[in-house]
């Protein structure tokens, strides 16, 4: 059965939208808030989207240019609209889509979605009034709303540790998210901080533009790229792994915190082999402790980090072994990883005068910041509580954290799920029957709940 959707009016950026009432307001317009769009409309749901900036903003500006997806384009997922045949249309399911070709899958999901959208209008507090409505005072003015899904992801303020601040005037410091290559930097050697999957990656960037990279590694595992004969991410979805609820994963709640492997989806995907750049000249440091009088401090733990990122992935083949010998599987037998390099000893210190270190990249993580949701969900740490996105406060949901439910709840592969069940949710509380007005739809929202 095919849905019409309830169709949108774009307004532009900005635009007056003081008194406005919806029974659904979503904030942020990313995949996760288009994905809750559609859903919204599946079910007869009027509802309005606002995004601070335009469709596709972080991808456009926050990206670095030779930047793709590590994950293959057929886990890309949007709600009704799959990579591929009866979707998207796109050609290459095992591929890995570049920063361009992801801006044009979220600009085809908007004209697919056609959302009640408002860009250019940013919500700067969400609060709840003593009738249970809430407020939403914004760069538009205040709107008010039954309900309140916040889609606005899960990273925000990148992280810059304190001892940045001492480093000479004369290094350029850059954010991750403010990289785009390397003739952005001043000439001379790069110093990386950060080894997860932007770290790792855009160390290679450099070190591929032939710059000289030193590069802090930190505790990230790591993960081969391909495994007898298949894309591991191929085999880890026939294990069931990336349908595995955040309730059933043996870290529960903490592995949303935990550092993502790094690998990428580059010239066809391959692995990242760190121990392969420092033989052809990266140089490797332990976890960074601390900054004196121009002499930077590492941790002696640089071949204990190594180690650790190698005995993940080769953990990870070893499941992937177990299945393909219990499902008698006719795979090809590969050889196992060996290393190519090893420190003679873990470095501890880098006086930055001898170094030749003109800039520096900070690649390690970002915060959550919902400062501007003035309602009393959130734990001591500033993180949201809730269940699958819903939270205790009645009404009020959020969409696109990181392992919200599985561990694609913030990607591509499965916002769309956690879209499906709040949209279900969402109808249940307004008190609307199964079909909400839209015949049998009730049974497509169930699906991955």
């Amino acid at each position: 059965m095919t849905v019409t959707p309830l169709r949108g009016t774009r307004t532009g950026f900005g635009g007056d939208l003081d008194g406005t009432h919806r029974p659904v307001i979503v904030v942020g317009g990313g995949q996760a808030g288009l994905s809750m769009s559609r859903c919204l409309s599946r079910v007869g749901i009027d509802h309005l989207v606002l995004e601070r900036d335009e469709i596709g903003h972080s991808w456009k500006a926050f990206r670095w240019d030779t930047f793709c997806l590590v994950t293959p384009n057929w886990q890309c997922r949007l709600p009704d609209f799959p990579y591929g045949e009866g979707g998207y249309g796109g050609t290459d399911p095992h591929g890995f889509m570049v920063r361009t070709e992801i801006i044009d899958y979220l600009e085809a999901y908007r004209a697919f979605v056609d959302p009640p959208l408002h860009e250019g209008v940013g919500v700067t507090r969400v609060s709840r009034d003593d009738h249970g409505t809430y407020v939403l005072e914004t760069t538009a003015g205040r709107l008010t709303a039954d309900q309140v899904v916040i889609a606005t992801g899960g990273y925000h303020t990148p992280i810059t540790p304190p001892l940045s601040e001492p480093l000479p005037s004369s290094i350029t410091q850059v954010q991750s998210h403010h990289y785009k290559n390397g003739s952005q930097l001043p000439p001379g050697e790069v110093l990386v901080v950060g080894s997860g999957q932007s770290g790792a990656q855009i160390a290679e960037d450099l070190h591929l533009e032939g710059r000289k990279v030193h590069l802090v590694v930190g505790n990230a595992p790591r993960v081969a790229r391909f495994y007898r004969g298949r894309d591991v991410t191929d085999w880890l979805d026939d294990l069931g792994y990336y349908r595995m609820p955040v309730t059933e994963h043996p870290r529960r709640e903490a592995v949303r915190a935990q550092a993502n492997h790094y690998v990428t989806g580059r010239d066809g995907g391959r692995d990242i082999d760190l121990r392969a750049h420092a033989r052809d000249g990266m140089r490797l440091y332990g976890m960074m402790t601390d900054h004196r009088d121009g002499v930077l401090h590492f941790a002696p733990d640089l071949t204990g980090n190594l180690d650790h990122a190698d005995e993940v992935s080769e953990s990870i083949k070893d499941t992937i072994d177990k299945h393909i010998a219990a499902k008698q599987i006719d795979a090809p037998v590969e050889d196992r990883y060996t290393p190519v390099w090893h420190s003679e000893s873990d470095p501890t210190e880098l006086r930055l005068a001898d170094s030749g270190i003109t800039s520096v990249v900070w690649c390690i993580g970002f915060r959550q910041d919902f400062s501007w949701v003035d309602v009393p969900v959130f734990s001591g740490r500033g993180a949201p509580g809730h269940s699958r996105g819903v939270t205790s406060a009645p009404g009020l949901y959020f969409l696109g954290l990181p392992w919200q439910w599985t561990w694609g709840s913030g990607r591509f592969s499965g916002v769309g799920d956690d879209a499906r069940h709040l949209a279900e949710r969402i109808r249940s509380q307004r008190g609307l029957t199964s079909s909400g007005g839209r015949g049998d739809v009730c049974n497509v929202l169930a699906l991955g709940s």
